[in-house]
Protein backbone atom coordinates (compact mmCIF):
# COMPACT_ATOMS: atom_id res chain seq x y z
CA UNK A 1 0.00 0.00 0.00
CA UNK A 2 1.31 3.41 -1.11
CA UNK A 3 -0.01 6.84 0.99
CA UNK A 4 0.74 10.57 0.62
CA UNK A 5 1.65 12.86 2.70
CA UNK A 6 2.22 16.26 2.22
CA UNK A 7 2.53 19.59 3.42
CA UNK A 8 4.24 21.90 5.71
CA UNK A 9 3.22 20.82 8.76
CA UNK A 10 6.39 18.44 9.61
CA UNK A 11 4.95 17.20 12.81
CA UNK A 12 1.86 16.29 12.20
CA UNK A 13 2.86 14.61 9.18
CA UNK A 14 5.25 12.68 10.96
CA UNK A 15 2.94 12.01 13.79
CA UNK A 16 0.67 10.39 10.93
CA UNK A 17 3.30 8.91 9.03
CA UNK A 18 4.31 6.96 12.39
CA UNK A 19 0.75 5.52 12.63
CA UNK A 20 0.94 4.39 9.14
CA UNK A 21 4.43 3.00 9.32
CA UNK A 22 5.12 1.68 12.98
CA UNK A 23 8.13 3.30 14.74
CA UNK A 24 10.40 1.23 12.31
CA UNK A 25 10.64 1.72 8.82
CA UNK A 26 13.81 1.94 6.06
CA UNK A 27 14.12 5.85 5.15
CA UNK A 28 14.81 6.95 1.49
CA UNK A 29 15.41 10.14 0.10
CA UNK A 30 13.57 10.32 -3.82
CA UNK A 31 16.67 13.00 -5.15
CA UNK A 32 18.78 9.46 -4.65
CA UNK A 33 17.06 6.92 -6.28
CA UNK A 34 16.63 6.13 -10.12
CA UNK A 35 14.15 4.01 -11.76
CA UNK A 36 16.08 1.04 -11.64
CA UNK A 37 15.85 0.74 -8.09
CA UNK A 38 12.16 0.98 -7.72
CA UNK A 39 11.52 -3.17 -8.20
CA UNK A 40 13.89 -3.66 -5.01
CA UNK A 41 12.20 -1.36 -3.23
CA UNK A 42 8.41 -2.03 -3.74
CA UNK A 43 8.29 -5.42 -4.87
CA UNK A 44 11.95 -6.85 -3.15
CA UNK A 45 11.31 -8.57 0.23
CA UNK A 46 13.73 -7.42 3.22
CA UNK A 47 15.70 -10.57 4.65
CA UNK A 48 13.72 -10.76 7.83
CA UNK A 49 10.31 -10.57 6.62
CA UNK A 50 8.58 -10.48 3.12
CA UNK A 51 6.80 -7.20 4.29
CA UNK A 52 8.46 -4.03 4.68
CA UNK A 53 7.63 -0.66 5.61
CA UNK A 54 9.02 2.28 4.25
CA UNK A 55 9.10 6.30 3.66
CA UNK A 56 10.59 8.05 0.70
CA UNK A 57 11.02 11.55 0.88
CA UNK A 58 10.90 14.63 -1.81
CA UNK A 59 10.24 11.68 -4.39
CA UNK A 60 8.63 14.09 -6.71
CA UNK A 61 11.68 16.19 -7.12
CA UNK A 62 13.17 13.11 -9.03
CA UNK A 63 10.82 13.07 -12.04
CA UNK A 64 12.34 10.37 -14.08
CA UNK A 65 11.62 8.37 -10.90
CA UNK A 66 8.21 9.99 -9.91
CA UNK A 67 6.79 9.47 -13.07
CA UNK A 68 7.38 5.23 -12.64
CA UNK A 69 5.60 5.25 -9.24
CA UNK A 70 2.22 4.55 -11.03
CA UNK A 71 3.85 1.01 -12.07
CA UNK A 72 4.62 -0.09 -8.19
CA UNK A 73 0.65 0.25 -7.10
CA UNK A 74 0.47 -3.16 -6.09
CA UNK A 75 2.76 -3.18 -3.97
CA UNK A 76 2.80 -5.70 -0.66
CA UNK A 77 4.72 -3.38 1.60
CA UNK A 78 3.29 -0.37 3.64
CA UNK A 79 5.09 2.76 1.79
CA UNK A 80 4.42 6.42 3.03
CA UNK A 81 5.49 9.29 0.88
CA UNK A 82 6.56 12.59 1.94
CA UNK A 83 6.51 15.77 -0.20
CA UNK A 84 7.08 19.27 1.64
CA UNK A 85 6.03 20.46 -1.79
CA UNK A 86 3.50 18.91 -4.57
CA UNK A 87 2.82 19.70 -7.43
CA UNK A 88 -0.77 18.74 -8.70
CA UNK A 89 -0.85 20.27 -12.19
CA UNK A 90 1.75 16.85 -12.96
CA UNK A 91 0.58 13.96 -14.73
CA UNK A 92 1.44 11.60 -12.55
CA UNK A 93 -0.45 13.42 -9.52
CA UNK A 94 -3.36 13.77 -11.80
CA UNK A 95 -2.86 9.87 -12.58
CA UNK A 96 -2.42 8.89 -9.04
CA UNK A 97 -5.25 11.00 -7.09
CA UNK A 98 -8.09 8.64 -7.78
CA UNK A 99 -6.15 5.69 -7.03
CA UNK A 100 -4.14 6.16 -3.90
CA UNK A 101 -4.80 8.44 -0.44
CA UNK A 102 -3.21 11.62 -0.21
CA UNK A 103 -3.19 13.44 3.04
CA UNK A 104 -2.34 17.07 3.41
CA UNK A 105 -0.79 18.90 6.71
CA UNK A 106 -0.42 22.86 6.38
CA UNK A 107 0.59 24.92 8.69
CA UNK A 108 -2.47 27.53 9.75
CA UNK A 109 -1.93 30.81 7.61
CA UNK A 110 0.60 33.65 9.61
CA UNK A 111 -2.00 35.85 10.85
CA UNK A 112 1.00 38.55 10.33
CA UNK A 113 1.89 37.80 6.63
CA UNK A 114 -0.31 41.01 5.86
CA UNK A 115 1.09 43.02 8.36
CA UNK A 116 5.06 41.66 6.94
CA UNK A 117 4.18 43.14 3.36
CA UNK A 118 2.64 46.63 4.48
CA UNK A 119 5.55 46.84 7.04
CA UNK A 120 7.79 46.48 3.97
CA UNK A 121 5.49 48.86 1.72
CA UNK A 122 5.15 51.51 4.67
CA UNK A 123 9.41 50.90 4.85
CA UNK A 124 9.31 52.10 1.31
CA UNK A 125 8.21 55.31 1.96
CA UNK A 126 8.94 55.70 5.74
CA UNK A 127 11.02 53.74 7.30
CA UNK A 128 10.92 54.85 11.32
CA UNK A 129 6.83 54.47 10.91
CA UNK A 130 8.02 50.87 9.31
CA UNK A 131 10.16 50.07 12.30
CA UNK A 132 6.59 51.21 14.73
CA UNK A 133 4.96 48.75 13.25
CA UNK A 134 7.21 46.09 13.23
CA UNK A 135 7.14 46.44 17.18
CA UNK A 136 3.89 45.09 17.38
CA UNK A 137 5.02 41.84 15.75
CA UNK A 138 8.31 42.03 17.22
CA UNK A 139 7.90 39.55 20.13
CA UNK A 140 5.94 36.85 18.06
CA UNK A 141 8.19 36.45 15.09
CA UNK A 142 11.27 34.38 14.14
CA UNK A 143 14.01 37.45 12.73
CA UNK A 144 15.10 35.41 10.03
CA UNK A 145 12.08 33.74 8.95
CA UNK A 146 10.69 37.93 8.97
CA UNK A 147 13.88 38.35 6.86
CA UNK A 148 13.24 35.68 4.31
CA UNK A 149 9.31 37.18 3.65
CA UNK A 150 10.79 40.57 3.25
CA UNK A 151 13.29 39.10 0.39
CA UNK A 152 9.91 37.50 -1.03
CA UNK A 153 8.37 40.75 -1.85
CA UNK A 154 11.02 42.60 -2.81
CA UNK A 155 11.47 39.42 -5.33
CA UNK A 156 7.58 39.92 -5.91
CA UNK A 157 8.20 43.91 -6.89
CA UNK A 158 11.36 42.63 -9.14
CA UNK A 159 9.08 40.42 -10.77
CA UNK A 160 6.87 43.28 -11.78
CA UNK A 161 9.33 45.92 -12.60
CA UNK A 162 13.28 44.99 -12.94
CA UNK A 163 14.18 48.85 -12.67
CA UNK A 164 17.55 50.19 -11.08
CA UNK A 165 15.58 50.87 -7.31
CA UNK A 166 14.43 46.96 -7.39
CA UNK A 167 17.94 45.98 -8.16
CA UNK A 168 19.55 47.70 -5.25
CA UNK A 169 17.56 46.51 -3.24
CA UNK A 170 18.17 42.99 -4.25
CA UNK A 171 21.32 43.66 -3.68
CA UNK A 172 21.08 45.02 0.08
CA UNK A 173 18.84 41.97 0.80
CA UNK A 174 21.64 39.43 -0.35
CA UNK A 175 24.55 41.73 2.02
CA UNK A 176 22.14 41.33 4.55
CA UNK A 177 21.86 37.72 4.08
CA UNK A 178 25.21 36.85 4.25
CA UNK A 179 25.39 39.10 7.02
CA UNK A 180 22.98 37.05 9.18
CA UNK A 181 25.11 33.78 7.81
CA UNK A 182 28.12 34.48 8.79
CA UNK A 183 28.44 37.57 11.40
CA UNK A 184 27.47 38.06 15.03
CA UNK A 185 24.88 40.76 14.28
CA UNK A 186 21.75 40.69 15.90
CA UNK A 187 19.33 39.79 13.15
CA UNK A 188 16.86 42.29 13.77
CA UNK A 189 19.13 45.04 13.95
CA UNK A 190 19.77 44.03 10.49
CA UNK A 191 16.14 43.66 9.44
CA UNK A 192 15.73 47.53 10.79
CA UNK A 193 18.30 49.00 9.47
CA UNK A 194 17.46 48.02 6.44
CA UNK A 195 13.91 49.22 6.95
CA UNK A 196 15.28 52.75 8.17
CA UNK A 197 17.81 52.51 4.61
CA UNK A 198 14.96 51.27 2.63
CA UNK A 199 12.87 54.83 1.52
CA UNK A 200 16.50 56.17 0.21
CA UNK A 201 17.88 52.93 -1.99
CA UNK A 202 17.36 54.21 -5.43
Amino acid sequence: MIKFFYGDDRLRANQAIKKFLGTTYEILDGVDLNPNDLPNIFLGASLFSSSRNILIRDLSSNKAVFDELPKYLGTPHQVAIFESKLDKRSATYKDLKNQIEFEEFALPPDPNFKLVFDIYKTAKQNGPQAIAMLAKIKPNEDPIMFFGLLVSQALKDFSYRQGSREKQILKELSKIDLQIKTTKFEPWLLVESFLLRLSSLS
